[in-house]
């Protein structure tokens, strides 16, 4: 297998990325200069090296804590829970939103042997428990996906016996679609809107 044809199938296996777009993006590397490939292969790698979960919420960081737990200014009486770390960056976006984050890094979807403990939801919990009550309320920002209300229905229930309120991201945000492509106005709605669970 040829050098292009390799880089095209790793390519294609990025989400959202075909076979085709994959294929296009190495001819357009190809026809860049040397020095632009050599900077994305080194940014690649350091990507690889310096980028963790932040020790707090799971975000990506270059630090032990994320920008957003180091931030003095945010409201530590809410934390707003998603799927995915890069729906952080949609949330705050809106410039609507100044609570914390936790980043579950999934959904549960028991088909896919994905349960509690394949996500961060142990460290959601313990956060909770770790507050001493001045943890408040609870965003639950899951998609609106079958996978996405269920996770909901299930964090629901744990995080209510520990003493927050628990309000779910209010509609207009269409059942299975993801926050990564909602635009900033009708997520900053959804937050606005947010309604306890279970009523």
């Amino acid at each position: 297998m040829s050098v292009i044809d390799q880089l095209s199938s790793e390519l294609a296996r990025l989400p959202g990325i075909g076979p085709k777009t994959a294929l296009r993006l190495v001819h357009y590397l190809m026809k860049g200069s040397k020095h632009d490939i050599h900077k994305l292969s080194k940014l690649v790698v350091e990507l690889a090296e310096k980028i963790r979960p932040c020790g707090v919420c799971g975000n990506f960081s270059e630090e032990e804590r994320c920008q957003v737990c180091s931030d003095p200014g945010r409201d530590h009486s809410i934390i707003c829970v998603v799927e995915e770390a890069y729906e952080v960056g949609s949330i705050e976006r809106t410039g609507q939103y100044r609570g914390l984050f936790h980043v579950l890094g999934g959904k549960l979807s028991p088909l896919d042997g994905v349960g509690p403990d394949e996500l961060n939801i142990n460290g959601l919990l313990e956060r909770i428990r770790c507050s001493n009550g001045e943890i408040g309320e609870v965003i639950l920002a899951t998609n609106a996906s079958v996978e996405g209300e269920a996770t909901a229905v299930y964090l629901e229930h744990e995080i209510r016996a520990l003493g927050p309120s628990v309000t779910r991201l209010a509609r207009g945000i269409p059942v299975g679609g993801d926050l990564e492509y909602i635009d900033g106005n009708t997520i900053a709605q959804a937050l606005a809107g947010r309604r306890e669970m279970g009523s």
